[in-house]
Formats: C-alpha cells, sequence, structure tokens
C-alpha cells in the first residue's frame, strides 16, 4: 500500500538520493533565473520534490509563482514555513522553531498543524538524534536531516557529515539530506538530497 508521500510522488519511495530542490526565489532574482527557467532546469534534472521558499515577495506574488509552478510540474511543491499558503502547495516544511511557536508540546502542535493542512504533506527539520526519535512518534510525512556539509548559505552549527547516515538509519521517515547536499552526492539511507543555490552552478 502507498503511503500519503507516495501518493503524493506517484511511485513507491524506496532509498536512492533523489532529488529534491529548493526554489528560493531570493535566489533566482540574484542569480537573474526566470520561474520558466526554473521549470526547465527541474524537468531536465529529473527533479522529484521542490520547496519554495520566498522571504521578499507580496503573499499575492507568491500565491501566483506557486500556482505556476504547479500548472507546469507535475511534481509535489511544499512551502516553507508559510502555513497560510498551503491551499496553493502540496504541504508545508516546518523547523523545530516553527512548531515551537505553534505549541511547545510537539504532539498538540502536529494535531493543530493537521486541522489546518489536513493529509497535505508535512516535513519537519532534525538535527541530532533526540529530534529524530521525537519526529518518530509524529504524523509526518518526511524529515530533513543536516547539515550535510558546511554551507555558504546558512550559519550551520552542527555538521554531520558521514554521521548522518547512521541518524537517518533510525528515521521512521523517509529523510531529506540537507545542508551542502549536491545532487549527484550518494549518502546511505537518505531518501532525498535536499538541493539549494548549488542546483543552478552547473
Amino acid at each position: 500500500m502507498f503511503s500519503n508521500f507516495e501518493e503524493a510522488l506517484g511511485f513507491k519511495l524506496e532509498v536512492s538520493n533523489l532529488l529534491y530542490v529548493l526554489c528560493d526565489y531570493e535566489t533566482l532574482l540574484k542569480k537573474n533565473i526566470s520561474l520558466d527557467e526554473f521549470v526547465i532546469l527541474c524537468k531536465n534534472n529529473n527533479v522529484k520534490l521542490i520547496q519554495y521558499r520566498d522571504k521578499i515577495s507580496s503573499i499575492e506574488e507568491q500565491k501566483n509563482n506557486l500556482l505556476f509552478l504547479k500548472s507546469n510540474l507535475d511534481i509535489p511543491i511544499i512551502i516553507n514555513d508559510k502555513i497560510e499558503l498551503i491551499d496553493y502547495a502540496c504541504g508545508v516544511h516546518l523547523g523545530q522553531e516553527d512548531f515551537d511557536k505553534i505549541h511547545s508540546d510537539k504532539s498538540l502542535a502536529i494535531k493543530l498543524i493537521r486541522r489546518k493542512i489536513g493529509n497535505k504533506l508535512l516535513g519537519l527539520s532534525t538535527h541530532n538524534e533526540l529530534e529524530i526519535l521525537e519526529a518518530n512518534d509524529l504524523d509526518l510525512d518526511m524529515i530533513g536531516l543536516g547539515a550535510y556539509k558546511n554551507t555558504n548559505t546558512k550559519d550551520v552549527s552542527t555538521v554531520l557529515g558521514n554521521k548522518i547516515s547512521y541518524l537517518a538509519k533510525i528515521s521512521n521517515h523517509p529523510v531529506c539530506a540537507i545542508g551542502g547536499v549536491k545532487k549527484e552526492d550518494k549518502i546511505e539511507n537518505i531518501t532525498f538530497n535536499v538541493v539549494g543555490s548549488g542546483f543552478y552552478e552547473n
């Protein structure tokens, strides 16, 4: 039987370093890449999942961008942080601090989030064994795990390196490796390689 995540993807999930791309709108503008060009890059690179992150546009513009991506790509598009945009996406990815803002008890936070997003995809960022074990008991579709390596775009307090494979193995959810990940990386026990600005550098 397919899981909720597999239903959204349209195929059975196995650990295989599939490509998950961060569509950071500010990065696209800085690199002078249009959404049209981004769509072509995704199609050419067999991208399976996109996370749309936008800290600069109006909510209206973000809605339009999400609708554009959804109508031009036949893959799930999830949003970073902004539950208020859930109607225009296939899911949402949240950080630990986003959960804490909703409720200090993560199991209660999940119930409140699920009330808003229904059975759409839900991901949570994790950084260590404790957070993964906590996530194992939550109604999530996937976890982000990192940082795998140092990255130029974010201050990283914890770099997991090869330890990421051991940590991924203890997760009950599909694991998306984040932080300094390249699309060609082969990381054991990782379902998705989450690639950020490095995606545009080829």
